[in-house]
């Protein structure tokens, strides 16, 4: 809790508010700026004097209840209070995620990326869509969200469940990857919080797959941003691609981005491959 930088933050969203802006009338005499505390503390369903302490930086911590009814009271946005929660010690609650929905912006970047394998992928794996290049590279071993079944898209649960997966990777490779997809979706689980399609996904992989099971109760976590992978193409051979992820604000969507070195074999592969077009792999 940062009581200073939180008493400075409620007073100043106090004093921008007008009376008018909340429903009250302004009435003669009014030289405080913005809302008295008496009128906030009233709206928060809260005392005036613990108001006063709050905004004195002499206050305990509040809970997360008052600082949802203040947040209310004070008419934030989404992200000013989630501001107020982090200054407050606390975890803003959870947002609503972006789901299969791409954001326009990520569509026209991906379009414009003709150059580089590049992805667009839900925090929890689910594989939203992808460019010309990323699909030859990959064939259809997994779809995008498209299809009808909700697993068929994601792909930690390919990665546990579908042989084909694994099998454009070289084998001494499946047990970093392994680790790597549990451990980013254990990161995603904990942010989202309370979240029924992360809690489905998770019994889904953890009575699906045994590996899976062993390596979730390890409670290994880690964002995934940097990485390198090693893919086994059936025409161009060996790849070993720089693996680059750029998440969104909201970091429910990400856009993965697959490079080479420039004069590397891999680069010229790449090049082969734009020429090749589609391949699946067999």
């Amino acid at each position: 809790m940062d009581r200073r930088e939180l008493a400075d933050f409620v007073r100043r969203c106090r004093e921008r508010l007008r009376p008018k802006d909340v429903g009250l009338t302004a009435g003669p005499r009014r030289r405080t700026p913005g809302l008295r505390r008496e009128e906030v503390a009233l709206l928060a369903g809260m005392s005036a004097d613990y108001l006063m302490r709050l905004e004195q930086a002499r206050s305990p911590q509040p809970s997360t209840q008052i600082l949802r009814a203040l947040g209310q009271a004070l008419r934030l946005s989404d992200d000013e209070r989630d501001h107020l929660y982090l200054l407050a010690g606390h975890r803003p609650p959870a947002g609503r995620p972006a789901g299969g929905h791409v954001r326009p912006g990520l569509l026209y970047l991906l379009d414009q990326l003709t150059g580089v394998p590049a992805q667009v992928i839900s925090d929890l794996g689910d594989l939203l869509a992808q460019n010309a290049l990323a699909e030859t590279l990959f064939g259809d071993v997994c779809p995008t969200v498209r299809h009808d079944h909700e697993q068929d898209h994601n792909i930690v649960w390919r990665w546990f469940n579908d042989p084909r997966i694994r099998a454009a990777y070289p084998l001494e490779e499946h047990d970093y990857c392994s680790r790597l997809h549990v451990a980013d979706l254990r990161a995603a689980v904990a942010r989202r919080g309370p979240d029924p399609v992360a809690s489905r996904l998770v019994e889904r992989l953890r009575s699906g797959s045994a590996e899976f099971a062993t390596l979730w109760d390890r409670h290994e976590v880690a964002v995934r941003r940097h990485s390198r992978l090693r893919v086994q193409h059936p025409t161009v051979g060996l790849l070993e691609l720089d693996c680059e992820t750029l998440l969104t604000p909201a970091e429910d969507q990400r856009l993965v981005l697959l490079t080479a070195p420039p004069g590397t074999p891999t680069a010229g592969h790449l090049d082969l491959l734009r020429v090749v077009g589609q391949e699946s792999f067999a």
